[in-house]
């Protein structure tokens, strides 16, 4: 079994655009060794999330066929680099690429949003990786805000490669049901791959009201039921006290709690 990071974590879910200013710039060979480097350090790049800042100008609801063109093959090389690094998932959130246009209406939108998307999980099937579309907060986009909003869009698709997920944050400002029971109602169709802790507040878990216990019961619940199989990744966006002290204090947070729940 490898050895685990510094920190205690297993695997970097990992921006895009953190490593070049433009992804697109990113060739084969460097993409396995960025994996590579993750596992000299005890790592994995379990997958990608912030996917469409980088290039800038990027819309999958765009009214301009040629510019949801050049996002979809965005999307499709994103998909490939991260096979080549060694993740297993990527996480659409991109908030401002997806926003309904000015004068346009939520349904026209969607209907472009969910070509693009579809080509995205094409691609995603073909490298063996799945393709999450995020639910988000109305405060950062007006298009797919709820879990059963995203559903829907799974099932639209219909594809094996893509599905849906859970961020803690979002659903804390966005749902009626809190996040187990989210977990409940929706991990067992199996159209959930993957989560993120953090907390509504935006900082990470253990800096905020969200209580985590129950979120981690549920997980272990819905993993030992065979409904869950992806991995619980911390995101947090207000680093506080910094980007080390955020991580770590994250980390300490929920292995206490999981230390907790198994001597409990």
């Amino acid at each position: 079994m490898p050895r685990r990071g510094a920190l205690g974590y297993d695997g970097l879910e990992v921006a895009p655009f953190t490593l070049a200013a433009d992804p697109m710039d990113i060739g084969d060979a460097q993409a396995r060794d960025f994996g590579r480097i993750a596992r000299d350090h005890g790592l994995e790049i379990s997958g990608l999330h912030w996917l469409l800042v980088a290039p800038a100008g990027l819309s999958i609801v765009s009214v301009d066929a040629s510019l949801r063109q050049r996002s979809t093959a965005v999307m499709q090389r994103l998909v490939e680099l991260c096979a080549l690094m060694g993740g297993r998932y990527l996480v659409h959130g991109s908030p401002r690429q997806r926003s309904v246009p000015p004068g346009d209406t939520r349904d026209a939108a969607l209907a472009r949003a969910k070509e693009c998307l579809a080509a995205a999980a094409q691609a995603a099937q073909q490298c063996g990786v799945v393709y999450c579309i995020e639910p988000l907060s109305r405060v950062e986009t007006d298009l797919i805000n709820t879990v059963a909003e995203a559903v829907e869009l799974v099932q639209a698709i219909d594809s094996p490669a893509f599905k849906t997920m859970i961020d803690c944050s979002a659903a804390g400002q966005v749902e009626h049901e809190d996040v187990p029971a989210l977990m409940r109602r929706w991990m067992p169709g199996g159209h959930i791959a993957h989560v993120q802790l953090n907390d509504p507040n935006r900082r990470g878990p253990g800096q905020g009201e969200m209580r985590f216990a129950p979120i981690l019961a549920a997980l272990r619940e819905m993993q030992a039921a065979g409904h869950y199989t992806g991995i619980a990744a911390v995101e947090p966006f207000d680093y506080v006290p910094d980007g080390m002290g955020s991580a770590a204090r994250a980390i300490g947070h929920l292995r206490g709690l999981e230390e907790a729940a198994a001597h409990g």
